[in-house]
């Protein structure tokens, strides 16, 4: 059964594609910004999201060094794309933070060697696929 709801899910991003180059009138006469791509496969990122403890600002001191490394070292490698803290708009404390990564396994390897899940300032976690549909070039 779920494998029947992927396969609708995937059909009907291709559909988006395929029909989403017709603009509306009023957009008709600006520069496309964008690219579209009509394989899922090949636009399939990773999002790695992450929640905090409430006073993650007090307590991430010691293994920030430790996490931010990780993640560069990620980067670096090219698994990692972006991350960085989330939360309410005009935060002040964030409430968890966002990664994408280009695999499923360096997304699990992150959160694996992470300082912050070890030591207990991330409290959940969860990885989820992304079809990029559209992005800018």
């Amino acid at each position: 059964m779920f494998g029947s709801i992927n396969l609708l899910r995937r059909a009907s991003t291709l559909a988006f594609v395929s029909t989403s180059r017709i603009l509306p009138q009023s957009c008709q006469n600006q520069q496309l910004l964008y690219s579209t791509t009509t394989s899922s496969l090949q636009a399939t990122q990773y999002l790695l999201r992450y929640d905090y403890v409430p006073d993650v600002l007090e307590k991430r001191g010691p293994y920030r060094e430790g996490h931010l490394g990780l993640a560069k070292k990620l980067i670096e490698e090219g698994k990692c794309l972006s991350g960085g803290p989330t939360g309410e708009v005009g935060m002040e404390v964030p409430t968890g933070a966002l990664f994408i990564f280009t695999d499923e396994a360096s997304a699990k390897a992150f959160v694996e060697g992470d300082p912050y899940v070890s030591n207990g300032i991330v409290t959940g976690h969860s990885i989820e696929e992304w079809n990029v549909v559209v992005q800018k070039e």
